[in-house]
């Protein structure tokens, strides 16, 4: 794997993690700076810096953490309540760690996003 993020670290078990869901392709943990009372990164295993630079060949891998996600939502009993999955691009998009990562918050009303 190309990239040294702290997420790579975390993939590779260098540092510890609350891992919550995990296959051949995905790692999902509790983010350590929550945004909601539920909040879990999505990443994939495959080193994908960030949206802009997923590359055709990798688009199923962006269905994968979508499916994951939602896959954990149900578990977890607040699919039908509802939750926010957020893909942050670059800097300016909030991106900061740089390995493609899906946000899952949850757990209590998130609001509207957008200027009133």
């Amino acid at each position: 794997m190309a990239g040294d993020t702290i997420f790579h670290k975390i993939i590779r078990r260098e540092i510890p993690a609350d891992v919550v869901y995990e296959d051949d392709e995905v790692i999902a943990f509790r983010d350590i700076a929550p945004q909601a009372p539920v909040h879990v990164l999505f990443v994939p295993k495959v080193d994908i810096p960030t949206l802009d630079a997923l590359q055709p060949s990798q688009a199923e891998i962006v269905g994968k953490l979508a499916l994951a996600a939602a896959a954990y939502a149900r578990r977890e009993g607040f699919a039908e309540r509802g939750y926010r999955v957020v893909v942050n691009c670059n800097g300016d998009g909030g991106q900061t760690v740089y390995q493609l990562h899906m946000h899952l918050l949850a757990g209590a009303p998130l609001g509207h996003f957008g200027v009133p």
